[in-house]
């Protein structure tokens, strides 16, 4: 998976169920004992879903139940900060809701009582019954995802590690760069006395979780996340775990990874142990880039390694027949443009693994031109790392009004919800966990610590002022908007629940090792020149122009893991490509090998001339045939700008913030700085290939991308008549049975403007769809409306309403913008009050009400 050399995907054989006993009597680094011996293939992967298998399974990216697919939808609710006596009333307000699912964390540190022995059974306190909190939700009908830790983070104090495990084994925490203190609570995962914990811990709790996990024809626990937000800790602190273990398994690794060819890497490569740590824990500038590359890349293994050990002994403790779910971290700021981070660090715990897929935890408030190709892209990149069979989930999707702090500081508009559960589900999300659903109280701790307020969580008493449902169980602001959307999506959900994405003939490049800094050396010069080079073009572009505008542009574009050997001009006729001046020389060779194979590719940002540890590389370049020029800036009263030529014009000239000069040696400039003449912008004929080149921060102008994709033989295939941005629409097909037969087709129509709708046709491939009907969708709305879908024992050609409901017969419906409904029936139907005709074999019914209801047949 990583461009890096002598594979770096090393899995752990993890053996038997006392894996984290055996891995805690002596392992730390990784092929250190037999119970973590380096295989090609990894851990042990369970059975394939048969009829005696597992009753909980996926297939064809659909979640399976009793070998049925499903559409999760679940809510966060914590026990543990809640009475007894409230349980139920949560519970109701979830089933009033429309929720099938309840999540859950399972703390450590709440079960872990003052004198250290683990209470699951509630005999210090009722609350701490985590098999009654179980059964009740499965007695009123839910499904549920368990979350046991280790870790839970969710505002605990110590992230739901008891204190205890850090005071008696000072050993587990370690010091950062350069000698540093923890700030962040963060805990060598592999250390053997928190291995040891951990056992201790899952042998408590996980026979609790198995013991209700789903059976067939019952409700159940259907999945098990396995810790939490690995990884994100030392990442968000710039905090490695670098104890004397992991330096002894990473100096290993190193030696593995690099050979004879080490020294060229490292002055410290043929030192004694001791000067090749000090080397390590304080780096020098002349190689501290590369450190910062292998560092990453080693604890890749690392996570994978611990996620195996703490499957293992899940299963030892008798939790099989459910998936596990590993949760991706990474959202800041109301974007997501570090969240590929997360998928970087944790891709080999779940990638191409059976039996485990991941999820995405996203915090991104309001849903706007500004951000929405940020959801795209979370969900786009989780997909490029997985396997023809690993579904999509959301396993924390943020669901309140935002004011976290109770502050009348911050909220976030009651469509947002709605449009970010649409979105999802068109880019084919199969779980969605809606956190937090419920608020609650953080209890006072068994004994007193002294620590301010001697509660188990840091954010006082009270505890999700802006959830759903708040800490005293009444409806907040966004409780209404939930339930609408959830009840919306439920009336589709047997259809959703088949159903893949379609695409268009174009994809976006993803490069795992771009993200791979999440363990930067301070200081460094050569670190920060890398930093600031690549952190705001990879994946989204400059001033994230490509990926938006490929996505206001129309195009139901995927992503594609570059690192993977799976370019293909065949199944990727078009790529587009942002980065910056560091590219690794592997990925630079395959992307040249494409072109001259006849790949298209777009690329956007800075020509690469470095590979990841700063390192000369410039063979893409090369094939470019561009000779790189100085980077001029929009600064001190100089406004940098640039003109359009060839296919890019006519065009207004425009301002730019940068632009790299270039000058080409084959080929049309189609953009020149002005003050120079010099170009910035490039269509290059490589070998039997094609590349369109733009070197300047080029902003999101929908036509000039489109015309640059245009020139590239990439356009796409569902187009709208509407000329305002903020629209886009994409498609889901049902996957159907196992000859992978359809039944039919979503349009998924969102208009993220506020306080603009938009009313427009649409075309595939120039044929008009929807009969040439026009479509209606509010601002700040979306539409789920079906093509050929099979539905009711009858087939709906089209409709220009939403369907609510389905049932042997008939099939209901709301109408979307206050329009005109259309429904075509291939045969009979009929509708109370509908205008009735016969078109081609189909009855057409014309509606003039909210809410209607279609007879079929």
């Amino acid at each position: 998976m990583t461009s890096h050399p002598a594979d770096m995907r090393r899995r752990a054989v993890i053996g038997g169920a006392g894996a984290l006993a055996v891995a805690a009597a002596g392992g730390t680094g990784l092929g250190d004992t037999p119970a973590f011996a380096a295989t090609a293939t990894g851990g042990a992967r369970p059975e394939k879903p048969t009829a005696s298998g597992p009753s909980v399974s996926y297939d064809r990216k659909r979640l399976l139940i009793d070998g049925e697919p499903v559409l999760v939808l679940a809510g966060e609710i914590h026990y543990f900060r809640l009475e007894r006596s409230d349980w139920q009333s949560r519970l109701d307000l979830a089933k009033e809701a429309g929720l099938n699912t309840i999540a859950t964390y399972i703390p450590w540190m709440w079960h872990e009582t003052a004198g250290g022995s683990i209470d699951v059974t509630g005999r210090t306190r009722k609350e701490r019954d985590l098999g009654a909190f179980l059964d009740l939700c499965i007695d009123n009908g839910f499904h549920v995802i368990a979350r046991p830790g280790p870790f839970t983070m969710a505002e605990l104090k110590g992230e739901g590690v008891p204190r205890r495990v850090r005071e008696e084994h000072p050993e587990i925490v370690p010091k950062g760069w350069d000698g540093s203190k923890d700030t962040a609570q963060t805990i060598d995962y592999l250390a053997p006395a928190f291995l040891k914990e951990v056992r201790r811990w899952y042998d408590a709790v996980i026979p609790v979780i198995a013991k209700r996990k789903h059976r067939k024809g019952k409700h159940g626990v259907i999945a098990c996340q396995l810790d939490n937000e690995i990884g994100m800790l030392p990442w968000v602190s710039n905090h490695p775990a670098l104890t004397d273990g992991t330096l002894k398994a990473f100096n290993t690794w190193l030696d593995e990874t690099y050979g004879s060819k080490l020294g060229e890497r490292y002055p410290f490569a043929d030192k004694p142990a001791d000067e090749r740590d000090a080397a390590i824990r304080a780096p020098k500038d002349s190689y501290a880039a590369a450190l910062m590359h292998d560092l990453g890349a080693f604890t890749r293994g690392r996570f994978a390694r611990y996620v195996g050990a703490l499957r293992k002994s899940a299963e030892g403790n008798g939790l099989k027949g459910i998936p596990f779910l590993i949760n991706i971290h990474g959202t800041s700021d109301g974007g997501a443009r570090k969240f590929p981070i997360g998928i970087s660090q944790l891709m080999e715990t779940w990638s191409g693994e059976q039996g485990i897929f991941a999820g995405s935890d996203f915090y991104l408030g309001g849903l706007t031109v500004k951000n929405v190709t940020d959801l795209y892209l979370i969900n786009a990149f989780t997909e490029s790392v997985q396997n023809a069979d690993q579904p999509l989930s959301a396993l924390e999707f943020d669901a309140g009004h935002a004011d976290y702090g109770d502050n009348l500081d911050n909220q976030e508009d009651a469509e947002s919800g709605d449009l970010k559960t649409r979105l999802c589900l068109a880019q084919g999300v199969k779980m969605i966990n809606y956190y937090l659903f419920a608020g609650g109280f953080n209890p006072r701790l068994d004994k007193p610590v002294g620590d301010g307020n001697d509660r188990i969580g840091i954010t006082g008493e009270r505890h999700g002022f802006s959830a759903p449902v708040d800490p005293e169980g009444r409806r907040n602001l966004s409780y209404e908007p939930l339930k609408e959307t959830v009840h919306a999506v439920g009336g589709l959900a047997g259809a959703l629940a088949d159903m893949v994405p379609e695409y268009d003939d174009l994809a976006l490049g993803f490069v795992p090792d771009h993200y791979l800094t999440e363990y930067h050396p301070p200081g460094r010069a050569s670190v920060d020149a890398i930093l600031s080079d690549i952190e705001e073009i990879r994946g989204f572009g400059p001033r994230g122009a490509l990926s938006r505008a490929m996505l206001l542009g129309g195009f139901r574009y995927r992503a594609l893991d570059l690192q993977s050997g799976r370019l293909d001009p065949s199944r990727t006729p078009v790529l587009a490509l942002a980065t910056g001046k560091n590219l690794a020389t592997k990925v630079q060779r395959e992307l040249v090998r494409y072109l001259e194979a006849g790949g298209k590719l777009l690329l956007s940002g800075r020509v690469p001339e470095e590979d990841m540890a700063g390192k000369a590389s410039a063979e893409l370049r090369d094939a470019l045939g561009l000779k790189v020029g100085k980077t001029l800036t929009d600064a001190d009263r100089f406004w940098l700008s640039a003109t359009s030529h060839g296919w890019a014009a006519p065009r207004a000239e425009i301002r730019v913030a940068k632009a790299q000069l270039c000058t080409p040696s084959k080929g049309a400039t189609v953009l020149r700085e002005v003050s120079t003449g010099k170009g910035c912008g490039f269509d290059i004929p490589v070998g039997k290939g094609r590349a369109v080149v733009i070197t300047t921060d080029y902003r999101c102008d929908l036509d000039f991308w489109r015309s640059a994709l245009k020139a590239l033989g990439a356009s796409p295939a569902i187009t709208h008549s509407t000329t305002d941005p903020g629209l886009f629409l994409l498609t889901t097909r049902a996957v159907g049975g196992n000859d992978g037969g359809g039944a039919g087709r979503l349009l998924h129509a969102l208009n993220v403007t506020s306080g603009l709708d938009q009313e427009f046709t649409v075309s595939e491939k120039g044929k008009a769809l929807f009969g040439g009907e026009k479509l209606r969708i509010p601002g700040r709305s979306g539409a789920m409306l079906p093509l050929g879908l099979e539905a009711g024992g009858g087939r709906i050609a089209y409709a220009t309403a939403e369907i609510t409901g389905m049932e042997k017969g008939r099939v209901t419906f709301r109408a979307v913008g206050g329009t005109d409904s259309v429904v075509a029936v291939d045969g009979g139907a009929g509708c109370q009050g509908a205008k009735s005709s016969r078109e081609g074999g189909r009855t057409v019914l014309r509606v003039q009400r909210p809410e209607f209801t279609v007879h079929l047949g």
